[in-house]
């Protein structure tokens, strides 16, 4: 199964969540990260460009995260995929991405 992830992350105003593209075989749909998601990665104020630029800091990790929850089928009613607060934790064990930066380790 090989995954597609375009370079199309943006935020979205209405959500307050940071949106991204995925695909695999005839699958397409939308991830979102809300935004009280991407707060405890980041210190000081949550703007839109901060929980952007927390997106590509640790896009792996939003990748596997949405790898996962598409394998297992854990869509939203509308067909696409919101990651949670319990997915981040859930990941966070592993030892692999224990080591990826975030905007707090990162100095901003």
């Amino acid at each position: 199964m090989f995954f597609r992830f375009p370079e199309d992350a943006r935020w979205n105003a209405d959500l307050q969540a940071v949106e991204f593209s995925v695909g695999v075989g005839e699958y397409e749909g939308l991830v979102r990260v809300p935004r009280q998601v991407l707060r405890r990665f980041i210190d000081g104020a949550v703007t839109p460009e901060r929980c952007i630029e927390l997106y590509h800091l640790q896009r792996t990790r939003f990748e596997l995260i949405t790898e996962r929850k598409v394998r297992n089928r854990q869509l939203t009613g509308d067909g696409n995929v919101e990651i949670n607060g319990r997915d981040m934790r859930a990941l966070s064990r592993t030892a692999t991405s224990a080591r990826l930066p975030t905007l707090a380790h990162a100095g901003f």
